[in-house]
């Protein structure tokens, strides 16, 4: 099995020293480069660029600059994506938005993860479990989105907050690590 196989089905792998991933993640360090250099004005540059990116057209989506992902081929975004500045999508495996997303500055999403065995992690090897964000989800600041999680439709993820566990649609969720405080009627 190669390395990008086990890392989409989320077993352990070779992240660094693969060949063929790295030149997979420079690859798209470099057109994150590319966009996050825009002028804010050139709109069909930037949906090209995340296009090739994301290897799919994508429709309506806003993502202010900065932008950094590992690969951009494991990200699907929804219909009406927007994201603030200085949005990390670590997308080892699948990342999926739904429509109407919003997401605040500075939120992280993680797919990648390492082993506790010191060496295990030293040789460089790791884990990737999917995200997965619904439709008509609002992400405050500073959010940090762990390996594996869901966030059900209709949430509200407050600033701040660490999402290492599912979150069920419909709900209010906030802290570290972060816990429904309210759900809302559907």
């Amino acid at each position: 099995m190669k390395e990008e196989e086990k890392m989409l089905a989320g077993e352990i792998y070779d992240a660094n020293y693969n060949k063929e991933l790295l030149e997979k993640r420079l690859k798209a360090k470099a057109l994150c480069k590319k966009y996050n250099e825009l002028d804010i004005r050139e709109f069909n540059s930037k949906k090209e660029i995340i296009e090739k990116l994301l290897q799919k057209k994508v429709n309506q989506f806003t993502i202010e600059p900065n932008f950094y992902c590992d690969y951009g081929f494991n990200i699907t975004f929804g219909e009406n994506f927007y994201s603030n500045h200085n949005l990390v999508i670590l997308d080892a495996n699948l990342v999926e938005f739904g429509d109407n997303v919003f997401i605040g500055p500075n939120c992280g999403f993680y797919t990648s993860g390492h082993p506790l065995d010191y060496k295990t992690r030293n040789k460089g090897l790791e884990y990737a479990k999917p995200i997965k964000v619904g439709n008509n989800v609002w992400i405050g600041g500073n959010v940090c989105v762990l390996p594996g999680v869901t966030i059900g439709d209709n949430c509200v993820i407050g600033a701040g907050s660490v999402v290492n566990k599912n979150i069920p649609k419909n709900s209010i969720a906030v802290g570290n690590p972060c816990k429904v405080i309210k759900r809302l009627e559907e």
